[in-house]
């Protein structure tokens, strides 16, 4: 009897703190939601807007020897699509525009930019490609490599010496925020990293292109790590008319490590420097209830392959965006009720 009732009191107490332990991740899965409710719900419809856009992305590199240069470039980089914003989130949902006429290249892209904490400015972006078009400067006709593939995934990230007063977010969304000075400038410093590769079934260059270049050029492999310090400049204007601006300039060295696979073996350049070079621009203009908002960023990272055979990739994007706020409407509308 003993036995059972020691039994049922510990499974009752073990019972009690299963229970105790399920209601403290209740009430902690409740604050966080109610902290991701605060962060990301804005109640004000004045904040709101719906938007169509059009939008632009692309990773494209090249290798060049002594002038000559094989330049891959991937097919159907416009979109169309919709989407809303408000102080606080932007979501927009995009579909390639395909032309029949040209082969299409298969992809995912994402890239983003925000601002923490007032001081810390983020970009990642992660992409996949495989379809390119390969260009050359040289006499030989452009063709479409459907073996070719290519991914890249980075982060940049600057920390400012003067809190940031804008946001990207107001600007994106043809919102004004009436703190923003008339002009911003600030400058930081940061770091970035960036893991990058290409491959293809054949080597890189077709049997004509080759000629071009020496025999390290007939790659059928590259993969890269890289990281380094980069340094900034931000700025903000606000324009006469209700227009804003941004500009960001950040160029930065780093090492990579490499590695290239030819036709016949494979090899790692000694040359380990990496350069890079972003620009970003944002423009903006309230027509109340309409606005729009034009964004263009680029990414250019150099490096060598060794052998005099130098490798740039280029990232960059453009969205154009026409949107409507939901709410300077309704209050017109309300403002003529009652007069």
């Amino acid at each position: 009897m003993l036995k059972q009732y020691s039994l049922a009191n510990f499974l009752y107490r073990r019972l009690l703190l299963l229970l105790v332990s399920l209601c403290s991740s209740f009430i902690s899965v409740a604050q966080n939601l109610e902290g991701l409710d605060s962060l990301l719900v804005d109640r004000d419809i004045e904040n709101y807007s719906i938007r169509i856009f059009t939008n632009y992305k692309v990773n494209k590199f090249s290798v060049e020897n002594s002038g000559s240069r094989s330049k891959f470039t991937p097919n159907n980089r416009h979109g169309l699509g919709l989407g809303f914003a408000n102080k606080k989130i932007i979501i927009d949902l995009a579909f390639n525009l395909r032309n029949p006429n040209k082969e299409t290249t298969r992809r995912f892209d994402l890239q983003g930019t925000t601002i923490l904490k007032n001081r810390h400015f983020i970009n990642i972006y992660v992409q996949s490609y495989k379809g390119y078009q390969a260009k050359y400067n040289f006499d030989e006709p452009s063709t479409f490599r459907g073996d070719l593939r290519s991914g890249s995934f980075g982060f940049n990230y600057l920390y400012s010496l003067d809190n940031i007063e804008f946001s990207f977010a107001l600007l994106k969304a043809g919102l004004s925020d009436e703190k923003h000075k008339d002009v911003f400038i600030t400058a930081g410093h940061g770091a970035f990293g960036i893991f990058d590769y290409f491959s293809s079934d054949a080597t890189l260059l077709t049997e004509t292109a080759s000629l071009y270049f020496n025999e390290e050029g007939n790659i059928k492999r590259y993969q890269g790590a890289g990281i380094g310090v980069l340094a900034g400049v931000i700025s903000f204007f606000r324009l006469p008319e209700d227009m804003t601006a941004t500009v960001s300039l950040m160029p930065g060295i780093g090492i990579m490590s490499k590695k290239l696979t030819l036709e016949n073996g494979s090899y790692k350049p000694s040359q380990p420097m990496l350069y890079k070079l972003d620009f970003s621009l944002g423009v903006a203009y309230n027509l109340k209830p309409f606005y729009v908002s034009l964004t263009y960023s680029n990414g250019l990272y150099s490096t060598s392959f060794g052998n005099d055979n130098n490798y740039r990739l280029n990232i960059s994007k453009a969205k154009l965006a026409l949107g409507y706020k939901l709410g300077r409407n309704r209050k017109s509308k309300l403002k003529q009720s009652l007069f």
